[in-house]
């Protein structure tokens, strides 16, 4: 019964479409401008680091929200499946028409409440991409990979296989939105000819 309350709570949170909100609070349809992802990143090119920090922040909290009821209503096992419901809340939404992001923030989030020494760690890892090449999103992704082998410094190895998966959810959430981006661009290039 944890699980499912977990799960639950995890998923309605996820389903909380942050960046929409935020990028609609500045007069722009993230769906519609950028690359048509309602998350953070496609807020941060269209409105700029000043105005989507509350976007990366909403998105990030959720998961970080969801790890803490599955910890409160269960075990780490419970905040991990807690974290993935987030993430798939995140990407098809109930409050947003099931179209959603790719979770990375989500996930982000989740990881830091999951392993905090580690998301530690891989926040150094942002910070220092970041300053060594000059661009966030470089630190960024850099932080992202590298959170399951800084994990292995500091948790079991199952955590580290479980932190995997949930990584594996976003790889899969990329192709997928990766492939859906690619047919609409096929179908408007037929429509223009």
């Amino acid at each position: 019964m944890d699980y499912v309350a977990a799960v639950l709570i995890a998923y309605l949170l996820g389903s909380i479409p942050v960046s929409l909100l935020v990028a609609r609070r500045h007069g722009v349809d993230l769906r519609a401008t950028g690359d048509g992802n309602p998350g953070a990143w496609n807020a941060l090119e269209q409105l700029g680091r000043r105005r989507a920090w509350p976007a990366f922040a909403g998105d990030g909290l959720k998961g970080a929200l969801a790890a803490a009821a599955g910890l409160a209503l269960g075990d780490v096992w419970t905040a991990y499946a807690a974290v993935a419901a987030a993430m798939l809340g995140h990407a098809f939404p109930l409050f947003a028409g099931l179209r959603g992001g790719k979770a990375v923030m989500t996930f982000v989030g989740g990881g830091l409440v999951l392993s905090p020494l580690a998301g530690a760690l891989a926040a150094a890892v942002v910070l220092v991409g970041w300053l060594a090449a000059r661009s966030f999103a470089v630190g960024a992704r850099a932080g992202v990979f590298a959170s399951p082998l800084l994990q292995l410094l500091v948790d079991p190895v199952e955590r580290v296989a479980a932190t995997g998966g949930l990584m594996c959810i976003v790889g899969a959430l990329f192709a997928w939105r990766g492939r859906s981006a690619r047919a609409r661009s096929a179908r408007g290039a037929a429509r223009t000819r």
